[in-house]
């Protein structure tokens, strides 16, 4: 047993629409920590969780739950005021990064690139989207990950439909310039950017079946970028993940448009820990065993309140 970490408790599972993708995550970092001699127990979380806390007397928390209720800054909140350490972001990072729009607003404000966006509360913000915005436009609810209820837009009399189906997502609901180019991914690790991930799929967005069913969807790392260029992108994404209070591990999402231009679109404070994931693809390039990646991320663990 590894003394550092004498009772490891694995959050996933949850009750946010990525439930199941959360609960895959787990699984493999339970596996993972189980294989390096870690004392662990892995828990689907529920409404119960303080008196499963209570109970198990966790040394650590190793948080792999994804979206609402758990990578929001709500179990963040609860795990401060219990001073259990815990993996990742603290309350206000986590909670600002799951806000889409909030987060765009405070890069904006920073001057860091992201394309143009309108909060869309009726259907009357629709038609001023489309004049504000123009085609292509995405469809965004603000507090879904993993492209839950995202749409793009491509004509007028798709603009309504798209928002209503992700009104279904309850909550604040935006809609997007659409940046035509290249989708990458930069994961970070402690004070370090894993080498980047240029992603490729066939369907018209790198969208839920893209990231989590299709066997067809391409990752290429190395990204193909030059060398310096990707050390400029990565000083930037670096910036972009600190700038709403990242620690400990996430993911920056960008676009390069046909200028090469930079884009920042969302971070993932709690990304994907699958056999389809981004983070452990770019931590395998770095060098970086899934098991080498899942203790980094558990020495980062700590107390934020």
């Amino acid at each position: 047993m590894m003394s550092n970490f004498e009772n490891v408790a694995v959050f996933m599972g949850g009750w946010s629409a990525e439930r199941e993708i959360s609960l895959n995550s787990g699984q493999a970092v339970y596996e993972a920590l189980k294989k390096q001699g870690v004392k662990v127990t892995a828990i689907d979380v529920g409404r119960d969780i303080c008196q499963q806390l209570r109970e198990g007397d966790f040394s650590h928390v190793f948080n792999v739950l994804h979206g609402r209720g758990g990578e929001d800054g709500v179990i963040q909140g609860l795990l401060d005021v219990l001073e259990m350490p815990y993996t990742g972001s603290g309350v206000l990072g986590s909670s600002l990064a799951m806000d889409k729009s909030r987060c765009k607003q405070l890069w904006r404000g920073m001057g860091l690139p992201t394309p143009d966006f309108i909060e869309l509360k009726n259907e009357s913000d629709c038609d001023r989207a489309l004049d504000a915005l123009g085609l292509p436009l995405m469809i965004k609810p603000v507090l879904e990950g993993s492209s839950i209820g995202i749409s793009k837009v491509n004509s007028h009399d798709e603009m309504i439909p798209a928002w209503k189906k992700a009104c279904d997502c309850g909550g604040v609901i935006m809609a997007e310039k659409f940046i035509q180019g290249e989708e990458y991914t930069a994961a970070i690790l402690g004070e370090q950017v894993l080498p980047m991930i240029r992603l490729e799929t066939d369907n018209e967005f790198y969208d839920y079946q893209a990231k989590y069913v299709s066997n067809d969807t391409r990752y290429i790392c190395p990204c193909g970028l030059d060398e310096s260029f990707e050390t400029e992108l990565a000083e930037l994404m670096f910036k972009a993940f600190k700038a709403v209070m990242g620690e400990g591990w996430g993911r920056v999402d960008f676009m390069l448009d046909k200028d090469k231009h930079p884009w920042l679109i969302e971070v993932n404070m709690i990304p994907g820990m699958t056999d389809h994931s981004l983070v452990p693809m770019a931590a395998k390039q770095a060098g970086l065993t899934f098991e080498n990646l899942v203790l980094e991320i558990l020495k980062g663990a700590s107390v934020h309140g």
